[in-house]
């Protein structure tokens, strides 16, 4: 056995720490995983690794008692300078301080820099004193990196989160809001500290409607725009639209991710839209004319009860016909002439009376208007029809045409002189016998007689607006008794008693 193990040294006489660090030289520093240096009570170092060489991109140079630490510069994490002489290790040597998993940056004299991590601890002798101070550092840089893309991307989150167009908020498990962002709040116009909190049904009108909610997200079960009505702080309703996930932890339903999308508006809107058809509609069949839409071919898309009535067909006659198939041959042309130039936009609208054939052969007489709905780049949709039966009334007047003819044929046919004019004296009839008396046909715009010239009985002018037939009309009253005397072209002079009579 030898003297060392057989008689150990007294305390007094093993080395300290810093003694043996010092002593065991570089070789037994560089086997030292990381790097490290070491220094004396006043700072100076007396020793040093291979890889704190290499952090440092230099070799301390001993000669010059550099001090506290071997890098080139230092600065801390935010970039503004640290002096050797206030940096951790002076802390250390100065009043035994440890520095844990402290970090700086060390700058090369190269330029570049590194961040590193700092494990410092004062070296003392048996007594107490402080004899020098260890650093073991590392580079950190690739992890604060790593850090700092964390930190970035976590920023990056909370933003989309906060600041996102679209309502988003996060309930737990058991159906609390724990988190909520600000297009929420707003959409619904609490403050955070009313919402987050609370559980999310005090939020929902229709309680089955949150309920089904939650029982399906805890099942695992993912919503896309699932309608929901939620009441906002000032007594309002918001129609929404949610999507949202759930998020389970080992099988334990955790939390969910909701995203809130308000559609009160367009809810609004298609309310509006729904009034309109029902009203459009009930006009559409209370219409007592006949209402069509029709295709570019005239093929029917929608009929109402009335056109079932005036064609004496049934709506799903009709839907299987086009508005040619009943009309009259002989007016088929010129309704498909108009038609197709609707169709093309030649023209917005026209109206045409036409003849309809009813299944029995009997003859209906329509007056159609037609019209074009077009989409906003301007094209063809649909053409809408309005028929209007108009059989009676074009019976009316064929029998009021007939009956003025023959009253015309019966006033041609008098040998008396007969004409007649409008309520302000213009001339609109005359027959051939007043034209034989006149001895000239009548012109357009000639007022109040027929004649060329008038004479009272005694050869006195007599003006044509102040004619028994000027005043029966300025007058309002027949007028009887009267004579003048009619002055033709060729110099006659034809004597003749009028009986003028205004018609009401």
């Amino acid at each position: 056995m030898s003297n060392v193990e057989e008689f150990p040294l007294s305390a007094r006489q093993r080395p300290t720490e810093f003694e043996a660090l010092a002593a065991a030289g570089r070789a037994a520093l560089d086997a030292i995983p990381g790097a490290v240096y070491l220094c004396d009570a006043d700072g100076l170092l007396v020793a040093y690794n291979a890889e704190a060489v290499e952090l440092w991109g230099r070799t301390p140079d001993i000669v010059r008692k550099e001090r506290f630490c071997g890098s080139h510069r230092l600065h801390l994490l935010d970039g503004s300078p640290l002096a050797h002489a206030d940096c951790p290790m002076a802390t250390a040597v100065r009043m035994g301080t440890p520095t844990r998993n402290a970090e700086v940056i060390m700058a090369r004299p190269d330029g570049s820099r590194f961040a590193a991590l700092l494990n410092i601890r004062a070296l003392r002798d048996q007594a107490g004193r402080i004899q020098g101070a260890i650093n073991c550092f590392q580079d950190i840089t690739g992890r604060k990196q790593v850090e700092e893309e964390v930190r970035r991307e976590t920023q990056d989150l909370e933003d989309f989160f906060d600041n996102g167009a679209v309502g988003l908020h996060i309930v737990s498990g058991e159906g609390i809001i724990l988190r909520a962002n600000k297009a929420e709040l707003d959409l619904l116009g609490y403050r955070r500290e009313e919402y987050i909190g609370r559980h999310v049904a005090e939020f929902h009108v229709d309680a089955p409607v949150i309920g089904d909610i939650l029982h399906r997200l805890s099942c695992g079960e993912p919503l896309d725009r699932y309608p929901a009505r939620l009441r906002a702080r000032d007594g309002s309703v918001k129609h929404t639209l949610i999507t949202s996930n759930s998020r389970f932890v080992d099988g334990k339903f955790v939390n969910t991710r909701c995203f809130t999308i308000d559609v009160t508006e367009l809810h609004a809107a298609e309310e509006a839209r729904r009034a309109s058809e029902a009203r459009l509609a009930a006009t559409y069949e209370a219409a007592s004319v006949g209402i069509s839409e029709t295709d570019e071919n005239g093929r029917f898309l929608r009929v109402n009860d009335s056109l079932c009535r005036i064609s004496a067909r049934s709506r799903d006659e009709l839907l299987r016909m086009t508005f040619f198939d009943y009309t009259h041959p002989d007016d088929q042309t010129e309704d498909a002439e108009f038609y197709a130039r609707q169709v093309r936009g030649d023209i917005d609208n026209y109206t045409i009376r036409k003849r309809a054939l009813r299944p029995d052969g009997s003859v209906r007489h329509l007056d159609i208007f037609s019209s074009s709905v077009r989409d906003s780049a301007g094209r063809f949709l649909y053409g809408v029809r309005v028929a209007q039966d108009v059989t009676t009334t074009k019976q009316l007047e064929d029998r009021l045409r007939d009956g003025e003819q023959r009253m015309r044929d019966l006033l041609e046919a008098l040998p008396a002189a007969i004409y007649t004019t409008d309520a302000e004296g213009r001339i609109n009839f005359y027959n051939r016998a007043a034209v034989e008396m006149a001895g000239r046909t009548p012109q357009p715009g000639d007022e109040w007689c027929v004649t060329w010239k008038l004479y009272w009985p005694d050869g006195t002018p007599l003006p044509h607006n102040e004619c028994p037939m000027a005043v029966a009309l300025r007058e309002n009253r027949e007028v009887r008794g009267a004579e003048a005397v009619a002055e033709r072209p060729d110099g006659r002079r034809v004597p003749f008693i009028p009986y003028p009579t205004p018609l009401r």
